[in-house]
Parts: structure tokens; C-alpha cells; sequence
């Protein structure tokens, strides 16, 4: 059952560039333009709501760690810092995108 759905799902993903392209029309580039803006808007609340969620999940889990293991505090703080970096890298290039997509 689950390989049949992995080969329709498969043929799906490799069949839906070609179902649905379309042709260069010139027509519909002003309501283009609204929904990059719109969508661009909605990528960034959402990036940022995932990138707060994901930062308060590490800082209390570095937290409980460094309660239950004082000794490994430095450890645990540089790897949850290096952690927070990365996180909130992701949401910063979210923020490349928006600027470079929408003029």
C-alpha cells in the first residue's frame, strides 16, 4: 500500500511541471505583482513565527540542561548560541528574499 502511494506521489511531483505551466502571455503582470507582495508578507510571518518558536524551544532545552548538569554549562551554551545562529539565519534569508523579490 505505501510503495503504491510512493510511486503515485513520485509520478505526481514529476508529472506537475508539465499539468500545470503556463505559456508567457504578457497578460495578468499587475495581479502578479499583488500577490508577490502578498505572498512575500506571508513568507516572513511565517518564517518568523517558526524562527520564535524554534529559539524558545532551544533556550529551554539548553536551560533544563544546564540545571541538570551544571558542569557541562559552558558546553551546552556555546552549542545553544551556535544553534540560535543558525536559526535566526534562516529568517534573515527569508528577509534577502522578500527584498530581492518584491520592487
Amino acid at each position: 500500500m505505501t510503495k503504491k502511494l510512493f510511486v503515485l506521489l513520485a509520478l505526481m511531483l514529476i508529472a506537475s511541471p508539465m499539468i500545470f505551466a503556463q505559456g508567457a502571455t504578457g497578460q495578468g503582470t499587475q495581479e502578479n505583482g499583488q500577490w508577490v507582495v502578498i505572498s512575500a508578507g506571508f513568507a516572513m510571518a511565517l518564517a518568523v513565527a517558526l524562527c520564535g518558536m524554534a529559539q524558545g524551544k532551544a533556550i529551554a532545552s539548553a536551560v533544563e540542561g544546564m540545571a541538570r548538569n551544571p558542569g557541562a554549562a559552558t558546553a551546552i551554551q556555546t552549542a545553544m548560541l551556535i544553534g540560535l545562529a543558525f536559526i535566526e539565519s534562516l529568517v534573515l534569508f527569508t528577509l534577502v528574499v522578500v527584498f530581492v523579490k518584491v520592487k
